[in-house]
């Protein structure tokens, strides 16, 4: 049973620091490309972030210069560390894991976590 655990979320003022983890089990995690996405109430699920097998990374365009992305394989882990947080990047953030790359940016990776809450205050 394949599982994905999101933790790090929380309240943090605007111009702050958060990093999020997401746990895999279950899967052959290096085998897997992770994204994280988020929504907030009212709006539509954005992809924020991902990272191939081999490590290649890919940001969306209001979160490049702030957010990192990397992983751990020895761990099942992937970590997105989030500096200079504006209130904007408020939402239930997500991870997800695929084999296929490419269902990343559509929204249709095979496994999803539960998501982790990040408010940011102004």
């Amino acid at each position: 049973q394949v599982q994905l655990v999101e933790s790090g979320g929380g309240l943090v003022q605007a111009g702050g620091s958060l990093r999020l983890s997401c746990t895999a089990s279950g899967l052959t995690f290096g085998s897997y490309a992770i994204g994280w996405y988020r929504q907030a109430p009212g709006t539509q699920r954005e992809l924020v972030a991902t990272i191939t097998r081999g490590g290649s990374t890919n940001y969306a365009d209001s979160v490049k210069g702030r957010f990192t992305l990397s992983r751990d394989n020895a761990k099942n882990t992937v970590y997105l560390q989030m500096n200079s947080l504006k209130p904007e990047d408020t939402a239930v953030y997500y991870c997800a894991a695929d084999f296929n790359y490419r269902k990343l940016p559509m929204s249709e990776a095979d496994y999803w976590g539960q998501g982790t809450q990040v408010t940011v205050s102004s």
